[in-house]
């Protein structure tokens, strides 16, 4: 005995299609929605990295605009001298970090500086060996920004000096 199906009643086929067709459009809205919030998080994580980074580049140059915390005052070995430091006349801190120096809204900085060592000059330096002396120093720079983020930078530099 053959059956014979009859084809003619497909009226549902295209909703279900145009569900099916709709949920996959769904869920690629879905994913693409969160892929972009992702990277929204990290260019913000980016960002404050960058300016905690910025503010400890900024300590650096901070340093170097205050030679009393590479002077003569700053020549025992294993001795921190902190900053910032705006007392007037300059006293030394060593021992803590003190307050964070804001610089703007939302970046400050603040390290130490240590002495490390004499030696002799480096080699291209333009000064004699005998007559001039290499005063080694070691700095840390701690910059912050939003969100409790903070960058830490090292530094090795010398003065010329007798």
């Amino acid at each position: 005995m053959k059956r014979i199906i009859n084809m003619e009643n497909e009226k549902g086929s295209v909703m279900v299609l145009a569900v099916v067709l709709l949920f996959l459009l769904t869920l690629l809205g879905v994913s693409a929605l969160s892929t972009s919030s992702i990277e929204t998080q990290i260019a913000g994580n980016e960002l404050r990295h960058e300016l905690a980074y910025y503010a400890a580049e900024s300590a650096a140059v901070y340093v170097a605009s205050r030679p009393d915390l590479y002077g003569p005052d700053n020549t025992t070995a294993g001795v921190c001298h902190y900053f910032p430091n705006n007392t007037t006349p300059y006293t030394a801190i060593t021992t803590h970090l003190p307050p964070a120096r804001s610089i703007g809204v939302s970046q400050s900085f603040n390290g130490q500086v240590q002495y490390q060592r004499t030696s002799s000059p480096p080699r291209g330096s333009g000064c004699s060996v005998g007559k001039f002396k290499a005063h080694q120093y070691a700095m840390v720079c701690n910059g912050y920004a939003p969100g409790n983020t903070a960058e830490r930078i090292a530094v090795g530099f010398y003065r010329i000096g007798f």
